[in-house]
């Protein structure tokens, strides 16, 4: 049993998942309200946009880069859908498509710029994400849009039921695309040569190139992604609440990125699955639940999210090192030199 134990806890989804039970056994313990079917089934939701987006991050991180847009991607996505929804009147079957293309337009042009200017990607998404912001606070002067349209405001429910005690759960249009979401992006990882091929460029770019791989489509496809999964995010953060709000999603980064290498995604790139970004976002959205429901600063939950980075930082760079050394050995045993 113990030896069963220690082989899971070697990986990462292995010891994030006996973190989270661990967790989950402690604040039903310290909270009655924690482990009931309505409580959990709010927080999935609640978290449904961080699923989302962090699915799109995973992927660039895979690839070897990093994106810090893809908030203010959402954030622009979002508003433009809904000025052309009210302003123009268009349907959704208009509405939506333009959403999503405005997404994958800007991780496009990130990808250009990040694969031709040769410059490193977190520089240039910072870069980015100030100018995407500032143009649409500076076009919209800072109004929200509170009058959205039937179809996109009006709450789609696919189940329901009423627990023992009196409350009402549901099952929205949310758990629907945060699903969808998590599939697209496990047959693209997983069951695509794209795929594999992400996972190259990320492990050793100019490897990867020697080996037949299209940097600048793979560039194009990791960022693109990102931009089209920011597009939905911001649809459905606009569906959850009602309106469109120009920064609601913006200051939202962190907690998606340490979703994502909280789940095994490596800030070096080549390393991560779907599921172990599944479990990081699970033990974060259990942490803040249960930190909430036990009257705790919500500030003591950035200060997790900002250890969470910097362990994750220090380990890649550590691992790094040693792969390194470990190589220079080699290298040095391989040439005689003692």
């Amino acid at each position: 049993m113990l030896e069963r134990l220690g082989r899971l806890t070697r990986h990462t989804e292995g010891l994030l998942l006996l973190v989270i039970l661990l967790l989950g056994a402690l604040l039903s313990v310290l909270s009655p309200y924690f482990l009931t079917l309505s409580n959990i089934v709010d927080l999935i939701e609640s978290y449904s946009v961080t699923t989302v987006l962090a699915l799109g991050v995973f992927v660039v991180l895979v690839a070897g880069g990093i994106d810090i847009s893809f908030a203010a991607t959402a954030s622009v996505a979002q508003y433009v859908t809904a000025y052309v929804a009210t302003a123009w009147g268009l349907p959704a079957v208009l509405c939506i498509p333009l959403g999503l293309l405005v997404g994958l337009a800007l991780g496009c042009l990130n990808a250009a710029l990040i694969y031709y200017l040769r410059v490193t990607s977190i520089i240039i998404t910072i870069a980015t994400m100030s100018v995407y912001f500032a143009l649409l606070m500076w076009v919209t002067g800072g109004k929200s849009i509170y009058a959205l349209p039937d179809w996109w405001a009006t709450r789609v429910v696919l189940w329901q039921t009423e627990t023992a005690n009196g409350d009402l759960v549901r099952i929205t249009l949310p758990f629907l695309i945060a699903a969808l979401a998590v599939l697209l992006t496990w047959l693209l990882m997983t069951r695509s040569a794209a795929g594999r091929q992400l996972t190259a460029m990320g492990g050793n770019a100019e490897a990867a190139r020697r080996l037949g791989v299209n940097l600048a489509a793979m560039h194009f496809l990791a960022y693109g992604y990102l931009g089209l999964m920011a597009g939905v995010a911001g649809l459905l953060q606009a569906h959850r609440v009602g309106e469109a709000v120009p920064n609601a999603m913006y200051g939202n980064e962190l907690n998606v990125l340490a979703a994502a290498v909280l789940g095994g995604a490596s800030l070096m790139g080549g390393i991560g699955t779907v599921g172990g970004v599944l479990l990081g976002i699970l033990l974060l959205a259990m942490l803040q639940n249960g930190l909430n429901l036990l009257g705790v600063s919500p500030y003591f939950f950035q200060i997790v999210i900002g250890l969470v980075i910097l362990v994750s930082t220090s380990i890649t760079g550590l691992s790094a090192r040693a792969r390194l050394c470990r190589r220079a050995l080699r290298i040095r045993l391989v040439m005689g030199f003692r």
